[in-house]
C-alpha cells in the first residue's frame, strides 16, 4: 500500500495566503514539542494541539502495535487540501498535520494536528475539523497487531465474507 516514495516525506512553508503550514508523513517519533514551537504565533491568542496514541487495548484485546502505510504523494495533497478548505473556515495563523509511518508502539503518538488561531473556539474547531476529515479522507491504512500475534487492518473496507 506504500507509495515509492521512501519513508519520510515532509514539507514546511508559508503559503501565498499568509498561512504557515507543517505537513508530514515520518517513518520516526513525532516532534511533539517541536509542534508547539512551530505553532506558536504573536497573532494567536490559541493553540490546540491533539494528539492520537497507540492505546493498549481495543475492546478487550491487548494491543502489541499498530502499523501505518500511505499512498504518500495522495496523502499530502489531501492534507493540504484539507488544511485550505479549514483555512477557509476559521482564522488560522499555523498549523500542522503530522501523521507516523511505520510501527507504533502503545503509548507512542501516531499523529499530530495542531491549529493556532486569535480566540480558542477557531482553535478547538480547526483541530477537530481536521482530525476527523483526515482518519475519514486521507489514504492512510492502519494496520493493528496484537499481543496474540494476530493483526487486522482496521476500517478494511472488504466484507467478512468470503467473495466469489
Amino acid at each position: 500500500m506504500a507509495d515509492e516514495e521512501g519513508p519520510v516525506v515532509s514539507e514546511s512553508e508559508r503559503n501565498g495566503d499568509d498561512h504557515q503550514r507543517w505537513v508530514a508523513l515520518m517513518d520516526e517519533e513525532l516532534p511533539a514539542a517541536g509542534v508547539d514551537k512551530f505553532l506558536r504565533d504573536r497573532n494567536a491568542g490559541a493553540v490546540t494541539v491533539f494528539l492520537g496514541t497507540t492505546r493498549e487495548f481495543t475492546s478487550g484485546v491487548q494491543t502489541e502495535s499498530l502499523s501505518y502505510e500511505s499512498y504518500q504523494s495522495m496523502a499530502l495533497t489531501e492534507m493540504h487540501r484539507l488544511i485550505d478548505e479549514a483555512i477557509g473556515k476559521w482564522r488560522i495563523e499555523k498549523v500542522c498535520v503530522l501523521h507516523r509511518l511505520g510501527v507504533v508502539d502503545v503509548e507512542e503518538a501516531s499523529v499530530i494536528i495542531g491549529v493556532s488561531t486569535a480566540h480558542r473556539s477557531d482553535a478547538f474547531d480547526a483541530c477537530r475539523f481536521l482530525i476527523d476529515a483526515l482518519k475519514e479522507s486521507v489514504p492512510i491504512w492502519k494496520k493493528e497487531t496484537f499481543i496474540s500475534g494476530e493483526s487486522i487492518w482496521v476500517n478494511d473496507p472488504l466484507p467478512d465474507t468470503t467473495l466469489g
